[in-house]
């Protein structure tokens, strides 16, 4: 009797070790480009930190002059409640007016204009638009970039909880080959290369890589999303993005296969919810996404270990009196 009670007792323990782990669920952050006018959602419980966007023309206002006044003064508000902050460098901006990059880029002839232009995707239901994205294909440019990340690294490495590098979208109005220089391969190339620099600059501080798509590719034709999510898991670099869209069929042919492949094998992933991925409607029920079905999903399909909410999220937003724009102007990702 105590043989056969010690067998099954056995067995049931092997069952449960052979069970996968429950994965564990995502911390909170919220996403903004102010935070100091949103203070209330920073000192909330359930929020362990901020991911900040700063545009490049702000830390660089001259070149090789930085400005870093801005993120030491949000430091000092994370700081001060315990909580931790994330820094997004931005080199493109979702509006035909935002050009936010240091003016010598757009000047300098070496630059080759510094900008190129880009559509954009601003939501479900919503009109195409346009904005910019640094030429980071260029040489001259992407060392330009590079130095901002070594100086960042030289005052902030082990201060910030993360630093991260946007999304890999890009979607030009010019075509391959042009004036501007773009090719596919160079883009992809040059991306690759600032993922290499900025790990090689910070050593304590989380560097996070956000993919999403390339262009050129779809599904993986290229191998580009595959060498990227190599090179992520080979130099312990996190990766993320701006969208988690539960089974979203543009990002199931790219990005988020490799999300589920590769959650066991990354330092860290780290995924936004922003003002667009709010608007898209889950067709399982025919209204907006609910804060469980993105946090199921983003948890046991995507692996991500931290969530950047939108400051708009109704969870969030709930009954505030003040609505105040979520980041400065022209700097919330596209999808």
């Amino acid at each position: 009797m105590l043989a056969r009670f010690a067998l099954a007792l056995l067995c049931w323990l092997g069952i449960l070790a052979a069970s996968p782990a429950a994965a564990d669920e995502p911390r909170n952050f919220i996403y903004t480009g102010e935070l100091a006018e949103h203070l209330d959602l920073l000192d909330r419980p359930d929020i362990e930190g901020a991911q900040v966007i700063y545009p490049w023309r702000m830390l660089e206002p001259e070149k090789g002059e930085y400005d870093f006044s801005a993120i030491e003064a949000d430091l000092a508000l994370t700081d001060a409640r315990g909580k931790q902050l994330f820094a997004q460098i931005q080199d493109r901006f979702f509006l035909p007016t935002a050009r936010n990059v240091p003016q010598y880029l757009l000047d300098d002839p070496e630059y080759g204009g510094g900008l190129a232009r880009q559509y954009d995707n601003p939501g479900e239901g919503e009109p195409e638009g346009q904005g910019w994205t640094a030429m980071q294909w260029n040489p001259a440019v992407r060392a330009r970039f590079q130095a901002l990340l070594r100086a960042l690294a030289e005052r902030f490495d082990g201060r910030l909880y993360g630093v991260n590098l946007p999304e890999t979208s890009f979607d030009p109005l010019s075509k391959e080959g042009g004036e501007d220089g773009f090719t596919c391969d160079a883009y992809f190339a040059g991306a690759l290369d600032n993922m290499r620099a900025a790990r090689a600059a910070f050593e304590d501080t989380q560097v996070v890589q956000y993919i999403n798509f390339w262009p050129c590719e779809w599904n993986n034709d290229h191998r580009y999303m595959e060498r990227a999510f190599a090179l992520a898991v080979e130099q312990g670099i996190g990766t993320g993005g701006p969208d988690i869209v539960p089974h979203k069929r543009a990002q199931m042919k790219n990005s988020y296969p490799f999300f589920n492949r590769h959650k066991d094998d990354l330092p860290l992933i780290a995924m936004a919810i922003q003002e667009p991925t709010l608007t898209y409607t889950n067709p399982e029920t025919g209204e907006k996404f609910t804060r469980a079905k993105f946090v199921a999903f983003a948890r046991d399909y995507l692996g991500v270990d931290v969530i950047f909410w939108s400051v708009e999220a109704p969870w969030l937003a709930g009954d505030r009196t003040q609505k105040t724009p979520p980041s400065r102007a022209g700097l919330s990702v596209g999808g």
